[in-house]
């Protein structure tokens, strides 16, 4: 372990979102697949192109050429969707992440406003998207509880028309748990095709994959690239990069507890574990703990972790609390953990985060699954201007301008004022025509 002290980790926590920082082994898996050295952009646009030229026939050719397999049909059949089948003690686990997370958005104001008076009406009104399309991976691990977090938020947010898009296994069908979760949320339509060349399927539309107005979801580098590509054709929720969890922690805590939450974030892979402490002790407890605890997970978790923690894992010892809390606004995780005593008395200082996890019953792997808030959080730095998934991500804000006689002659002249000073003499006219009448 490499542990950093202050103005090191000030430079080491100071970044940016870098989607284009590409993994060597994303490189190499290229070069095996198209037998020349490509960028992931230059990969991911040639596969967007060939989606939106050929339609179904091209996510059929990309999905046996990535995925090693060629489904016999895009979209599963309703009957397949009804007859998915996972444990009974799984599907009660999805029903109550579902529940959990819908009663969390629940109390999201979701209304508009309007505003009546002397000299007419003002206001918001406030509409849903009209179809969404859900990226589902199902690469290492279906990972079943991002759909829940993708489209619970969305339904309360009144979106009818759900589009979900997941790789299919080697046995060319979907992961049962995908289908399960999809038949308790109501959703219907459900696509065996992943990574670019499903991203370009729900931008564009083919024969069989209906085109969204909105794209939303985690996926791997090419999954980002093709989001970023196809914004303006459709709406994106982010560009989602390897996931993080931030540890503040004092000489209260647990090391155990505190290792264990490292290993949560480490066994994502390329995720990066961050800890800071003021406490060197803890430093010391925590390093024997990681090694103990990583030493007792199963492969490939142990595997996944053990690269995390080394390649990404940082380590900082802090002056004091004050100085560990403005370290962690200055990294903005998606995940932030306060393992401290009298924890809620530093909520408070927190200024950028994707979501705080208070105390050490608040584990952010609890988080993912049943606390309630969607588990899909900014990521990269992006937690200062940007939040995690939410109700207003699938709503659209139409304003309302009603303005009466009264209105119009108290603020006519100023705004033709305003647009012959911008040059627009026509802007003008349109207001003093309706002045003169």
């Amino acid at each position: 372990m490499r542990m950093l002290r202050s103005q090191e980790a000030r430079e080491r926590l100071r970044r940016s979102f870098a989607p284009d920082d590409v993994p060597q082994v994303w490189l190499d898996r290229i070069e095996a697949t198209f037998g020349e050295r490509l960028s992931p952009a230059e990969v991911v646009d040639r596969i967007l192109r060939d989606v939106r030229a050929r339609g179904d026939a091209a996510l059929l050719d990309w999905t046996e050429r990535l995925d090693g397999v060629r489904p016999s049909a895009l979209a599963v059949a309703a009957a397949d969707l009804e007859a998915a089948r996972v444990d009974p003690e799984l599907e009660e686990a999805l029903r109550l992440s579902i529940e959990r997370v819908r009663a969390f958005y629940a109390r999201q104001p979701a209304g508009g406003w309007m505003e009546y008076g002397p000299e007419g009406a003002l206001g918001q009104m406030v509409r849903p998207i009209s179809r969404l399309g859900v990226y589902v991976p199902g690469g290492a691990a279906p990972l079943i509880s991002s759909l829940v977090m993708v489209a619970v938020p969305a339904q309360v947010a009144g979106v009818r028309d759900i589009v979900v898009a997941t790789p299919p296994g080697r046995d060319g069908e979907v992961h049962p748990a995908i289908l399960v979760a999809a038949r308790l949320l109501g959703i219907r339509t459900v696509l065996r095709a992943g990574g670019a060349q499903a991203i370009g399927a729900l931008a564009y539309g083919t024969e069989t994959v209906p085109a969204v107005d909105k794209i939303a979801g985690p996926g791997n580098l090419f999954v980002v690239i093709a989001k970023r590509q196809v914004f303006g054709q459709v709406g994106i929720e982010s560009l989602p990069g390897p996931t993080e969890t931030l540890v503040v922690a004092d000489g209260s805590a647990r090391a155990d507890f505190v290792a264990a939450d490292l290993l949560a974030q480490a066994e994502h892979v390329g995720a990066e574990p961050v800890l800071v402490t003021p406490d060197e002790r803890l430093l010391v407890e925590v390093q024997r703990e990681l090694d103990r605890q990583l030493e007792n997970l199963p492969e490939p978790n142990r595997s996944w972790a053990r690269q995390s923690l080394s390649d990404r894992f940082l380590a900082v010892l802090a002056e004091d609390l004050e100085e560990a809390l403005e370290l962690a606004n200055l990294y903005a995780p998606e995940h932030l953990c306060l393992l401290v005593e009298n924890a809620w008395d530093w909520l408070g200082r927190v200024e950028n985060a994707g979501g705080v996890f208070v105390g050490e019953d608040s584990m952010e792997a609890l988080g993912d699954y049943v606390a309630g808030p969607s588990h899909v959080m900014p990521t990269g730095g992006t937690a200062r201007f940007s939040s995690p998934v939410n109700v207003r991500d699938f709503q659209k804000i139409i304003s309302v301008v009603g303005v009466n006689r009264r209105a119009l002659e108290a603020t006519g002249p100023a705004a033709a004022r305003l647009a012959r000073a911008e040059g627009l003499e026509a802007h003008a006219r349109a207001v003093e025509i309706r002045l003169e009448r």
